[in-house]
């Protein structure tokens, strides 16, 4: 958690628990057939925080925003690190995917920035690039998984930066779940 100037805490934490609950749900791995990797897994978190990061040019305090969304990046690569440590990666390749992994972040922050104004056929190479799939129905998943990351775009730009601040990130997933994309 982090204090804002009013002596407000902040809830970092809550924020990247709710993203991680919504990118480990199994569905992104039966319905839209996501191979599930570690890589994936991150990717998946860049995608849907990258969203929330865009809606810090909607806010009007700057310094609060320039101070939540810092520390929103650092608590989630401190969480990444840690993870590739549990698991047993050592210094030099953590530090070296660590690289690799802020490049990529940065990379999906930008392609969100463009995604609304993307053509149908740019979302679907971006998702291709960051998220690997079985080749089983990989045409149908792309179609699918580019729906789902409208609809999620759309839910954050609707999200007041109040309820960013406050961690309340209600995305609901049964409509994807249901099989109604």
């Amino acid at each position: 958690m982090i204090k804002d100037t009013n002596k407000n805490f902040i809830p970092i934490e809550a924020i990247y628990n709710t993203i991680l609950s919504i990118c480990r749900d199994k569905f992104f791995y039966t319905k839209f057939d996501l191979i599930d990797t570690f890589e994936n897994r991150i990717h998946l978190i860049f995608l849907h925080i990258s969203f929330i990061f865009i809606k810090r040019k909607d806010s009007k305090n700057k310094k609060i925003t320039e101070i939540f969304y810092q520390n929103l990046f650092d608590y989630i690569f401190n969480k990444i690190e840690l993870n590739m440590r549990e698991i047993g990666y050592g210094d030099t390749t953590i530090n070296k995917n660590m690289r690799h992994l802020v490049k990529n972040f940065y990379d999906i922050l930008l392609n969100c920035e463009k995604y609304k104004n993307m053509r149908d056929s740019d979302k679907f190479h971006f998702i291709n690039n960051y998220l690997k799939v079985n080749d089983i129905k990989e045409k149908l998943t792309y179609k699918d998984i580019s729906i789902y990351f409208n609809d999620y775009e759309n839910f954050c730009f609707d999200l007041s930066f109040d309820s960013v601040l406050k961690g309340t990130i209600n995305f609901n997933l049964n409509k994807y779940k249901n099989g109604s994309t």
